[in-house]
């Protein structure tokens, strides 16, 4: 378990969006809404130099996830997901992994709001229910004409979706999760009060 938490942290930390964007020639910590993650890259250099943020923020979380199964020897069942041996786990390895993209070691603790990297580690928690997040998410972007609109959908509905599928002690470990994201929103949403002109 302390391998799972520890390397969950760890691939949370690489600084995806970071290192992107300075391959273009700027630090998204210091431009635009100065969150380092998906979104502000997009808003900054475009769809197509955002793709590998995209990516690479949900495999911080698949990959946690992944790595809490191999090394607890836990497994994926249908169509619930983590069994009980391999629950708290994966639920540990993908917060810790939300934490690192949050706080990031290798980045000066400077992190983005790990929205990507809790929906990557959820596709390993439960696989139908992100599959059918993943349908909403399209769906309601194509109705609305807003991705944003779509991926609040996609996201926030993936504990409604859960419950369909698995305990109801697991969907309130995906709300634990979900409330990193918030503290996050939060932390950052006064950083930006504290730093405007009075």
């Amino acid at each position: 378990m302390l391998v799972s938490v520890i390397g969950g942290y760890l691939l949370g930390s690489v600084p995806v969006a970071v290192l992107v964007a300075r391959a273009h020639g700027l630090d998204p910590r210091e431009a635009g809404d100065r969150n380092p993650g998906f979104w502000n890259v997009m808003e900054l250099l475009g769809r197509r130099a955002a793709v590998p943020v995209f990516a690479g923020d949900m495999l911080k979380g698949v990959l946690a996830g992944l790595l809490a199964l191999a090394v607890t020897g836990g497994r994926l069942t249908w169509p619930g997901g983590v069994t009980a041996a391999g629950a708290v786990p994966v639920y540990l390895a993908v917060a810790a992994a939300m934490a690192g993209h949050a706080w990031p070691v290798f980045a000066g603790f400077r992190g983005g709001r790990s929205v990507l990297t809790f929906a990557g580690g959820f596709a390993v928690i439960c696989p139908p229910a992100f599959l059918l997040g993943v349908a909403a998410l399209v769906v309601t972007t194509l109705v609305t004409r807003s991705f944003a609109a779509g991926a609040r959908v996609g996201v926030f509905g993936l504990p409604v979706l859960q419950l369909l599928l698995a305990p109801v002690g697991y969907v309130a470990a995906t709300g634990a999760l979900m409330c990193l994201i918030g503290l996050r929103f939060g932390q950052a949403s006064r950083a930006g009060r504290a730093s405007r002109p009075s």
